[in-house]
């Protein structure tokens, strides 16, 4: 049976654990692993515009032996009306797994429905399970996985997968965001007041007020997210030791000022790195390469 990674939520605790142990091991010691994906390719199809998730996909496939092809629907049949099934179904002979980073959720879904290789979700408006996983890594690198981790902003794709991961290893995780705009998925306890919600925290996470597809409504979010930047104030009521988190792209002076983001407690940088080793753990996991 083929193993996709759709949602945060399909994966056991154990599951979880390993990809961390094994992305551990792939960040200190990648020659381990020598030509591990030699004569595997991975097929990354790119509905949004991206900078992080298609060079650590690419960069990482490269460095464990194997190949990655940049797929646009829009340079494709798909934009002539070709079907996703018989996509899914075509690739499935070309390649040994497709990475999808799509505008609608269901979509990654009917590529699932059709394909015999592994679907990867690279980013939907619904979740972002690769990003979180890698940033599972960074928190349990900086020795904060067990403590007070609070996401505060808008609860997007990013926030869904997390609040789903939260649950799944049981973890102390508080959203603080404005009266509709909570997170779709988990049950993660919700906090209005960015302060309250801060106080002692050991992981301050942020994300964009307004993401890819919510444009027409950016007047609006920035409205009702300004109370919620992440600045010196709101972080100082943080543990002296917290680590602040962040997806990127970052819009500073927005959700996030540059005091915070370009400070010694930021580990932004750190988690965009991690994304091409713990990309590479759930590929060799998908493919049995371990």
């Amino acid at each position: 049976m083929v193993k996709h990674l759709l949602s945060m939520g399909e994966l056991t605790r154990g599951e979880i654990e390993d990809m961390l142990v094994l992305c551990g091991k792939l960040k200190k010691n990648p020659e381990k692993f020598g030509d591990a994906l030699k004569n595997k390719t991975l097929v990354m199809l790119f509905e949004k515009p991206s900078t992080r998730t298609r060079i650590s996909f690419e960069a990482g496939m490269t460095r464990l032996g194997g190949h990655a092809i940049y797929f646009a629907p829009g340079g494709s049949q798909l934009s002539r009306g070709e079907s996703l099934g018989d996509t899914a179904q075509t690739l499935s002979g070309y390649a040994n797994a497709v990475m999808a980073r799509v505008f609608k959720h269901e979509a990654l879904v009917e590529l699932a429905r059709h394909s015999r290789i592994p679907i990867i979700n690279g980013l939907s408006d619904l979740e972002h399970p690769c990003q979180i996983l890698s940033d599972l890594y960074t928190m349990s690198e900086c020795g904060k996985l067990g403590g007070k981790i609070v996401y505060v902003g808008d609860g997007n794709n990013v926030c869904n997968s997390l609040a789903l991961a939260a649950k799944t290893l049981e973890l102390n995780f508080t959203v603080s965001c404005p009266r509709g705009y909570e997170p779709k998925l988990g049950d993660a306890k919700i906090e209005a007041d960015p302060a309250k919600a801060v106080k002692d925290a050991d992981v301050i996470y942020t994300d964009v007020w307004v993401s890819m597809g919510d444009e027409k409504e950016k007047e609006k979010r920035e409205k009702a997210f300004t109370p919620y930047q992440v600045n010196r104030k709101l972080a100082s009521k943080a543990k002296g030791d917290y680590v602040f988190m962040h997806c990127l792209p970052a819009h500073r002076g927005y959700e996030v000022t540059d005091d915070v983001i370009d400070s010694a407690r930021s580990v932004v940088f750190r988690q965009a790195e991690n994304r091409m080793h713990m990309q590479n753990a759930v590929l060799l996991t998908l493919l049995n390469a371990v």
